[in-house]
């Protein structure tokens, strides 16, 4: 299968011993809806801990605990997905709020 998703662990960031497998997949579609799956399984977690919260928090938690998944293409064309503006994009939806950049000298 030409795409595989990898899941990095964003708390051991640049660790690859963290490193796992997250699927092979025929499409880059069902990657992405794979990668997607990863991503809100942790927001899931995450608000059920948290309770109701804002997207600032959500999404803080999520970048110093979540999963980090990306596609890996094998002999096909790459795929354009980013899980931490995936996360973005679904903390600020499930909350109802903007991530709020605390350090603004930081890029998010």
């Amino acid at each position: 299968m030409p795409y595989v998703v990898m899941v990095d662990d964003n708390f051991h960031y640049a660790d690859c011993d963290c490193r796992c497998a997250g699927g092979t997949f025929a499409t880059a579609d069902e990657a992405v809806a794979r990668c997607r799956q990863i991503v809100d399984e942790y927001l899931d977690a995450a608000e059920k801990i948290e309770g109701r919260t804002s997207a600032t928090r959500l999404w803080e938690s999520y970048v110093m605990f979540g999963e980090d998944p990306f596609i890996v293409a094998r002999d096909a064309a790459p795929v354009d997905f980013s899980a931490w503006g995936y996360a973005r994009e679904r903390c600020e939806g499930r909350c109802g709020n903007r991530v709020e950049r605390r350090n603004p000298s930081k890029a998010s």
